[in-house]
């Protein structure tokens, strides 16, 4: 049972597995605190494949000073003028952070490029310089780690559907979204090829199959937890103070301050 993509990861299981992996993650951030190390994870993939989901679950205990999350909008008037990749490199770590794209410089290589948003030299030009790009970040001590989670047309036009029925999810549901389904082979092809040219031996791809979201979850971060050389950092010595005799304080009334209400009496 436990090797069949087919059938879901028991939720206990999951969860289970899951805390374990967080803690590890944990560890992993304080490794790249104390080591100075620079990580970078690249999350893409189709539209409602899971990317989101699994970013929220790998910083859910993570410092945000430490590991932050980059999910630029749409480039400015000015930035269109700037060098491709130039917007992406600000948002690069320094010593001691962890950056993950949720969605990356790889935009020019599936929506831009089936969309029209870009044009054919400029695709080309992405085509040529991202190996060289990226070859540059791992030479220069960047951590590179690129995952691409794959769903299938069946299983994304159903999370499309609940989505859809879903007052809380339903924000999550573009016009963009709505435009992949009829455009899923332009899609197909163009990831294709974007892998063809990219998937390099200093920054490989690695697929993430997900279908069943909490198995994608839990593989992509045991995968990433297994390619980084962490070790566990000791802890500082922390004491609690003895809390000083109160030297006549009086807190004001609480009249003088305004209140939420007790919504929560009412529940």
């Amino acid at each position: 049972m436990s090797g069949d993509k087919t059938v879901k990861l028991p939720r206990k299981t999951y969860e289970k597995e899951l805390l374990r992996l967080q803690t590890e993650l944990v560890k992993l951030q304080e490794w790249v605190r104390a080591e100075g190390a620079r990580l970078v994870v690249v999350f893409e993939g189709r539209d409602a494949a899971g990317k989101g989901g699994t970013i929220k679950r790998v910083t859910e205990h993570l410092n945000p000073r430490v590991a932050r999350i980059a999910a630029l909008p749409r480039p400015t008037e000015r930035q269109r003028t700037q060098w491709y990749f130039q917007r992406y490199i600000e948002h690069l770590p320094a010593a001691g952070e962890i950056v993950l794209f949720d969605r990356s410089w790889y935009n020019r290589a599936g929506v831009e490029h089936v969309m029209g948003f870009c044009t054919e030299e400029e695709y080309e030009l992405f085509l040529r310089q991202c190996p060289l790009f990226e070859r540059m970040l791992v030479e220069d001590g960047i951590l590179l780690r690129k995952y691409w989670f794959s769903v299938s047309d069946e299983e994304q036009q159903e999370r499309f559907r609940r989505r859809l029925q879903d007052p809380l999810r339903r924000w999550k549901l573009s016009p963009m979204d709505l435009e992949s389904i009829t455009r899923w082979e332009d899609y197909s092809r163009a990831k294709d090829e974007m892998m063809v040219h990219t998937d390099i031996t200093e920054a490989p791809w690695y697929v993430v199959e997900s279908d069943d979201k909490r198995r994608a979850r839990v593989n992509m971060i045991a995968h990433l937890l297994a390619s980084v050389p962490y070790g566990d950092v000791p802890p500082p010595v922390i004491e609690l103070p003895e809390r000083p005799e109160s030297t006549g304080y009086r807190r004001p009334p609480r009249e003088l301050r305004t209140y939420v209400p007790d919504h929560a009496a009412g529940l």
